[in-house]
């Protein structure tokens, strides 16, 4: 049974202590699955955690500091007695071990930590050109998305569509831009063995045919 560990609450402000009691959540009995998910799969511990996700927060039998929170731009949480916590690459389980220690080190022993990953941020990619319904589509996190398969889901090519020459640009973590030229026909037909398989905010553009 976790025992709390003595604190001095005089080292705590009243304007502190209000942004923490607004910061309050509902508590969930069980975890919840992902809302766009339409296969009802739990995201698992291994799913890294992203900007502006909406994550659970529970300690076993510490009711008072559950906390239904969103990561900030820059993947960071306020949380009850350790504050601003820095989650940037961390995954659902190396982000429970991280609150375990942090709780463990001065206020509660041997905390039991669970996150539940209850709305992401959804990923998207834009198709642009000569398919049948340009626009957004967007996947599930954890989940693989090949160019044919964005293509499919944007209504496919269109008639006029120069398959063979289809652009994707992508924003490189170093914030530079990268452009590819993807032989579309190669893929459908099994002549390429890279999916090119897609990441958020990649831009999708088929150029029309030059009749």
């Amino acid at each position: 049974m976790p025992r709390r560990k003595e604190l001095c609450l005089t080292t705590w402000s009243l304007p502190c202590l209000a942004i923490l009691l607004a910061c309050a959540a509902r508590a969930a009995d069980t975890p919840r699955t992902d809302s766009n998910a339409s296969d009802g799969t739990h995201l698992s511990g291994n799913y890294v955690l992203q900007p502006f996700d909406l994550i659970q927060v529970q300690i076993f039998r510490e009711p008072d500091l559950e906390r239904e929170v969103r990561l900030t731009q820059e993947s960071t949480v306020a949380l009850p007695l350790v504050g601003n916590v820095d989650l940037t690459g961390k995954t659902v389980k190396q982000a429970e071990e991280y609150l375990h220690l942090l709780y463990d080190k001065d206020y509660i022993v041997n905390p039991q930590v669970t996150i539940v990953v209850m709305d992401y941020n959804r990923r998207e990619v834009n198709i642009l050109g000569s398919v049948n319904n340009p626009g957004t589509v967007g996947f599930r996190p954890e989940q693989k998305m090949g160019l044919i398969e964005a293509i499919t889901r944007a209504g496919g090519f269109s008639r006029l569509a120069d398959r063979t020459s289809v652009k994707l640009s992508r924003i490189l973590p170093t914030g530079k831009t990268e452009n590819f030229s993807i032989n579309a026909d190669d893929l459908i037909h099994g002549k390429s063995s890279n999916p090119w398989y897609l990441q958020k905010d990649d831009i999708i553009f088929v150029p029309e045919r030059i009749l």
